[in-house]
């Protein structure tokens, strides 16, 4: 009776520990995100390997190429805005019609093209596309000290471009007085559909399908280990990465971050967060940044989305026109670098353009878009990622928990708190409410960025806050 006994009490536990087995892997399983691994070439799958090799790749216009920019440059009809509208109506045609008359007489295109071949870009084939990326190594390393590698990852209307002033002052920060105890090598690749990389010939390419191409980029360039920097869709790129392999991101730093699901705390910080702060963690910047909620908040998500809303369900209708006229493509970029470098800029007759970026630099962004041809395949990923619902998705259901830093900039068109971050990003070991600036922060404001990204590596590698299990 006693041996019945025993042998049903190591039954009960055989079953206990093989549920608790069970129970443990299968939640294990649960954090991280499956990679996707795709095709999105044309045409099938070729039965033979994809070749693996990396190429290197120089930015090259033709003349004729640059005749027929010209040509549609004269022939632009232009319409006459209304009388003190400045910027509330999108861009001001007669400070539209200035910027076209600097492009066609004193841009000098030629020289942006030197500019953007001063740094090292490359070529490979990943999941049947041609992805390009910039990758700059350090001018010189110290004896015995290895670079540490960083991608990079831009957004829209954005280019690999916006990273040109950051790049030096990671890559060698002794140089520009921000020491060298952490020296980077920079991978910033153009997203599938953007710039000179090939866009999908296929549906639902998406974030989580771009981070999985940029991990295997990462992959193939030798790197086990990284760091990982993003905003705008280089924010969700790299969030889905530190899903997809916690084990090979050191750490995730970003300049943006958004919250998809709203939970009864949210609600509730909304309504009352202004007169009880500490009850839902906001510092007084938060309270500052965040209400009247009505306005900084809903309105101005409404009246700054318009565009998503174009681009999530119709891209490819808008996007004839915009890769069709040079002058519209303008436009319709100018105006975000605009209002999400400072939303007051639209009460100026110049949109406050030339108050953060020179004529040149903001036109050479709109030229990689020109010349590449990729303003609709750009516009199609908020499709790919926003057509099935937002908090949907499996990425918005799980959490990150990579050592995270948040660079929060005051003129972001949405701020999020520390208190609403970390319900998504378990793991935030610095978040800082910087001084100055906006949505594009390396274009803008590289070295506020720099010093940021600087002190986040730095508390990741001193503290061992990163370990690999």
């Amino acid at each position: 009776c006693s041996s019945l006994a025993g042998i049903m009490l190591l039954e009960v536990l055989l079953v206990l520990g093989t549920l608790l087995i069970y129970f443990l892997f299968s939640k294990k399983k649960e954090e991280t995100l499956p990679f996707k691994d795709g095709w999105w070439g044309r045409g099938q799958k070729p039965l033979t390997k994809e070749d693996s090799s990396i190429r290197p790749f120089k930015v090259e216009t033709t003349e004729e190429e640059l005749s027929d920019l010209f040509r549609r440059l004269d022939q632009a009809r232009f319409t006459e805005p209304l009388e003190n509208s400045c910027f509330h109506y999108g861009t001001n045609s007669v400070h539209l019609k200035k910027i076209v008359s600097y492009w066609k007489n004193q841009f000098n295109w030629k020289k942006q093209v030197e500019i953007l071949n001063k740094y090292p870009q490359f070529k490979t084939k990943i999941q049947g596309l041609d992805i390009h990326f910039v990758h700059v190594k350090p001018p010189h390393l110290p004896e015995g000290r290895a670079a540490k590698p960083l991608l990079m990852v831009h957004g829209w209307p954005g280019s690999f471009y916006e990273f040109y002033k950051i790049i030096p002052l990671l890559t060698d920060p002794a140089s520009h007085g921000l020491g060298d105890e952490h020296i980077f090598e920079v991978i910033c690749p153009s997203i599938p559909g953007y710039g000179f990389s090939e866009a999908p010939h296929k549906k639902d390419f998406n974030s989580v399908s771009a981070a999985s191409v940029f991990y295997e980029l990462m992959l193939r360039l030798g790197f086990n280990e990284f760091y990982t920097q993003g905003g705008d869709w280089g924010w969700l790129i790299c969030t889905n990465l530190a899903q997809i392999a916690p084990n090979h991101v050191k750490g995730l730093h970003l300049n943006m971050v958004s919250v998809s699901k709203l939970g009864l705390t949210h609600l509730l910080s909304i309504l009352l967060g202004r007169y009880f702060p500490g009850l839902f963690g906001f510092q007084d910047e938060d309270v500052r940044r965040l209400f009247p909620f009505l306005k900084k908040g809903l309105y101005r998500i409404l009246s700054e989305s318009g565009y998503a809303h174009i681009q999530a369900t119709k891209p490819d209708t808008a996007g004839c026109g915009l890769n069709d006229s040079p002058v519209g493509l303008a436009a319709y970029i100018l105006e975000k670098f605009s209002s999400w470098t400072d939303i007051e800029f639209q009460n100026l007759e110049d949109g406050g353009l030339e108050r953060k970026f020179s004529l040149d630099d903001l036109l050479t962004n709109i030229m990689i878009y020109w010349v590449s041809g990729c303003i609709v395949s750009s516009m199609r990923f908020y499709k790919e990622n926003l057509q099935k619902g937002i908090g949907t998705q499996k990425h918005e259901k799980l959490t990150v928990q990579v050592p995270t830093g948040i660079a929060s900039f005051p003129n972001e068109i949405l701020h999020i708190p520390q208190a609403w971050a970390k319900k998504k990003y378990t793991n935030i070991v610095s978040f800082h409410f910087m001084p100055r600036g906006g949505h594009f922060a390396a274009f803008e404001e590289p070295e506020l960025l720099a010093k940021d990204i600087l002190q986040f590596v730095d508390k990741v590698e001193k503290e061992q806050l990163w370990k690999k299990k």
